[in-house]
Formats: structure tokens, C-alpha cells, sequence
């Protein structure tokens, strides 16, 4: 039996660990290094499915947990699962829930059978394990599905991670014996550690022994520094398969995503372009502008004169900060579809370096473009 989800290797840049590879889903093939859009609630905020095809998207985030709380996993089943539901027909992952459990959830208990605690929305207990996670993901029916794990604080002690990891790799296994539709959906398993080096090194020899059709790097991107996650990076990309996607969860900032490559990763996904895009700041090849400033009142210029997205062939930026300013959604909408534009084509940009053994280049060129040189740089 053919596995749900298939990788290609095609090329390797010569002067770095990057890869230019193509994932195979029952809903596509799509070429990575590929940085994938979130639509936590079965929707990117402000935008539509066609938008997101025409900028150039492939694959794109739901939240099982969020999807779980409302509508329920039984509704999007009856729907005919999440790509029916909401009208998208090219790749879908689903986070397990985990992150969420840690970072949302009140009253948290973590046993070995699962996490009790309870909804931030009305109060009620719920319950969750690692059979739980893998029954909802395959009743939502996404392509990729993500085992549930323990995503825990990342300077939390060696002991407590440790244990955590231990966890994680049994709750791992546990989820893998649960996955009922392994013909079409891809489970992947999630490599935790914080920074600790020989705990990445058990994690990853854990889940690689189980030969998850691709692998995740989790609990990175939580409050420590680019620095520090281009370290653990470092030491955790080469203990995966050649031959299997790497995904780093939660990342979207402009150099992370190419540290990220450079380092072996395939795979990212993060709220921050439509999040910030919402309050009123666009990413752009002259690095983070905000749009909503006073300054651009009177600027009839696109957000980014080097950019031929919808957004900038068409509106200025005082007419955004206008309507984001007056709380107009349209304003969000534009925002949010530069952004997520800017990213792909960040992404298509890198996907060339990579073939024209250049990536090295282009890092330079972006971060002097975006202000990463400067003393005090801007983020994302």
C-alpha cells in the first residue's frame, strides 16, 4: 500500500543544509520549501479559499482543537470533511490540539493517559489523549494530521522535559496504533527537547524508529531567541529522514523562514502574517512598515512598490490606513492578502535559490532589504 503522503527529493543547495523537494497529498503535489497559510477555525481570517489559490497557496492550517470545540468533528464529517466543508480542494494539516491544550487551557492535569482541563470558551471539562486527538483528526479528514504531544514552557527544567519527552514518544505510539485512515491521511510525529541536545536526539530516535511518514520540529518559536532556535535547529534537522518532510511548527517571520531552510527544514506554517496584518502592519521588501501611522495618511504609494500582489496593484496605503483606522474589514482583508502574498513569493524566491545554489545571496539581500543588518532591526 502506497503511503498518504510521499517526498521527493530533488536538489540540494551546495553551500547550505537547504532542500528543494515536492510533497505528494491525496489533494496534491506541492514543491517545498513551502511556508503554509493558518485557518485555525476552518478559515484564514478575512480571506477566501480562491484568494488564497490565486496568490499561489497549496496547503493550509486548521486546528483540531478549536475545530473540536466548535462546530464539533462530527459536523465537519457530516460535511464531508474539512476540504467539503470549507470549499478548499488542495492540501490541509491539522495541528493535534496539543499546543493549544498548554497555551489555552485552564486547569490543566497531565497524566499519562491524557490532559484534563478546562474550555476557555464556557468553562465545561474536557478531556483529552492521544486517541481522542488522532479519532478527531480523522473524522476532520485533513491530508496531514500531527500526533498529539506535550509542548512544554522551553526553559523549563532538564528533569521536568525529559519525563515530558519520554511521554510525548508513548503518547506518540499511542496515536499511531489509533490512526485509522493511514491509506489516506498522513500522520506525522512531533520531535520535542526544548534545548537540550541529547533530549532532541532521544525524541527524534523515538518517533523515527515508529516511521511516521514525515516529522515535526515542535516547541520552538515560544519566547526564546532567533538565535537560540537557529542553535537547536542546528542539531535537530539532521536526525530526521532524508527521504521524509521536515516541518517547523509555528514559524513565519522573514528570517526565520530562511535560517529555517538553510538549516534542512521543509515545512512552516504561522499566524503572524493575517495577526499583525489585522493591527495594522504589512511586511514588505523594505522591511515591517505600519501602515496604520499617521505618517502614511497622505501616501498614495502601493504598501510595496516592488510587490504585484491584488492589494498593492491596486490600493495605497493611505487608503488601508483609512479603513483600518475605521475598524472596516476590507482594510484587514487587503492587509492580510499582502502579507500572505508576500510570503509565498518569499517562499518561490527561496525554492529558485535553492536550484540556482544561491540561497546564501538571497538571505543577504533580504535581510539588507528588510533591516536585519541595522543595529536595533525591526521584526518579521
Amino acid at each position: 500500500m502506497e503511503p498518504a503522503i510521499t517526498y521527493k527529493l530533488i536538489k540540494k543547495e551546495k553551500h547550505t543544509g537547504a532542500r528543494l523537494g515536492e510533497i505528494t497529498t491525496p489533494h496534491g503535489t506541492f514543491r517545498t520549501p513551502i511556508f503554509m497559510p493558518v485557518g485555525t477555525q476552518a478559515t484564514v481570517k478575512t480571506l477566501a479559499p480562491e484568494e488564497l489559490d490565486k496568490m499561489g497557496a497549496t496547503i493550509i492550517l486548521a486546528n483540531t482543537y478549536h475545530l473540536w470545540e466548535r462546530p464539533g468533528e462530527d459536523i465537519v464529517k457530516a460535511a464531508g470533511g474539512l476540504h467539503k466543508f470549507m470549499n478548499w480542494d488542495k492540501g490541509i494539516l491539522t495541528d493535534s490540539g496539543g499546543f493549544q491544550v498548554f497555551s489555552l487551557a485552564k486547569n490543566r492535569n497531565i497524566t499519562e493517559e491524557g490532559v484534563s482541563f478546562k474550555n476557555e470558551l464556557n468553562g465545561s471539562k474536557m478531556f483529552l489523549s492521544p486517541e481522542k486527538a488522532i479519532q478527531i483528526e480523522n473524522a476532520l479528514g485533513p491530508d496531514i494530521m500531527m500526533s498529539f504531544d506535550e509542548c512544554p514552557p522551553y526553559y523549563e527544567s532538564y528533569d521536568y522535559v525529559k519525563k515530558s519527552v519520554e511521554r510525548t514518544s508513548r503518547w506518540a505510539e499511542r496515536g499511531l496504533k489509533a490512526h485509522q485512515n493511514p491509506d489516506w491521511q498522513g500522520l506525522f510525529g512531533i520531535v520535542q527537547g526544548a534545548g537540550f541536545e541529547d533530549l532532541r536526539k532521544q525524541s527524534a530516535s523515538d518517533l523515527v524508529s515508529m516511521d511516521f511518514p514525515g516529522y515535526s520540529i515542535g516547541g520552538l518559536s515560544v519566547g526564546e531567541s532567533k538565535q537560540e532556535m537557529n542553535r537547536v535547529l542546528d542539531f535537530t534537522t539532521p536526525l530526521l529522514p532524508e527521504n521524509k518532510p521536515r516541518y517547523l511548527m509555528g514559524v513565519g517571520a522573514t528570517d526565520s523562514l530562511i535560517d529555517g531552510v538553510i538549516r534542512g527544514v521543509d515545512m512552516f506554517d504561522c499566524v503572524l502574517p493575517t495577526r499583525i496584518a489585522r493591527n495594522g502592519t504589512v511586511m514588505t521588501s523594505h522591511g515591517r512598515l505600519v501602515v496604520k501611522n499617521a505618517i502614511y495618511a497622505k501616501d498614495f504609494r502601493p504598501l510595496d512598490d516592488n510587490c504585484d500582489c491584488y492589494t498593492c496593484r491596486n490600493y495605497t496605503r493611505a487608503y488601508i490606513r483609512h479603513l483600518l483606522k475605521c475598524g472596516e474589514t476590507f482594510g484587514q482583508r487587503l492587509a492580510s492578502y499582502h502579507n500572505l502574498h508576500y510570503l509565498i513569493n518569499l517562499m518561490n524566491r527561496v525554492q529558485q535559490a535553492i536550484i540556482d545554489d544561491n540561497l546564501l545571496d538571497l538571505r543577504a539581500e533580504v535581510f539588507e532589504q528588510y533591516g536585519y543588518n541595522k543595529p536595533n532591526p525591526k521584526a518579521f
